[in-house]
């Protein structure tokens, strides 16, 4: 997937299992968004609306699992960790010679690694509001902008006050903290290929990787090292 590739809204009769073997997906439904690296996958139940898209560069890898053949009813979508094993087990059973009864077992093996994660959802909504919404995709546009809100205001003919009711009303978040949300957002690509912490910082707008570090803990519980880290396997 390049670069800004969106999958629009739309359903599938299958459950599917969305997985990026490399890069960040982003998966949202009307309830939440994830962003998902290598390490999480996430289990879309048959019919839930969604839509999928790349920031950067990425890889993406699914698997269909028709809803009479499997014993899980997670009503809606859940992260998962994507283990080596999961990983392998979905590029086994993307195989379309693959015989029935080896299937089958495969497919039970895929029930038993699916294990539920928690994981922070990184949402940004863009506000409604005219001017608060000019604001909002020009920092889409460049995360780094470090303008404040009054500043911002000069420029689209607007107060102060006015774009933050905008953001408020629409994104759902003050100002500052969809600002801070919009940065994480852009940084996860990024960040998913490698890039050091400090050049990924400042390339979104903070000062210092330590800066940067904080937000990122403030806002998923994790440092960015963590975030990326497969989950500790189960006991046993």
């Amino acid at each position: 997937m390049p670069a800004g590739l969106v999958f629009d809204w739309h359903t599938h009769r299958d459950h599917q299992l969305a997985w990026a073997a490399s890069g960040v997906l982003t998966v949202r439904t009307a309830a939440a968004a994830w962003v998902l690296p290598p390490t999480r996958a996430l289990w879309i139940p048959a019919g839930l609306r969604h839509e999928t898209l790349s920031a950067g560069t990425s890889t993406m890898r699914t698997l269909y699992v028709r809803p009479d053949l499997c014993p899980i009813i997670w009503p809606d979508a859940v992260p998962v960790a994507a283990s080596p094993l999961l990983a392998e087990l979905i590029g086994y059973l993307e195989d379309p010679g693959l015989d029935p009864d080896r299937r089958a077992h495969a497919e039970a093996v895929l029930v038993d690694l699916l294990r539920p994660v928690t994981m922070t959802t990184i949402d940004v909504r863009l506000p409604a509001e005219q001017r608060a919404r000019q604001v909002a995709q020009a920092l889409t546009d460049d995360p780094a902008d470090r303008r404040t809100l009054a500043e911002w205001g000069r420029q689209v003919g607007a107060s102060e006050r006015t774009l933050a009711r905008g953001f408020v009303a629409g994104a759902g978040l003050a100002f500052g903290r969809w600002r801070a949300r919009l940065r994480l957002q852009a940084a996860l690509p990024a960040l998913a290929v490698g890039q050091p912490v400090g050049n990924v910082a400042r390339h979104v707008g903070y000062e210092s990787a330590s800066a940067f570090v904080a937000a990122f803990r403030r806002e998923t519980g994790l440092t960015p090292a963590a975030y990326f880290r497969s989950p500790p396997a189960p006991p046993g």
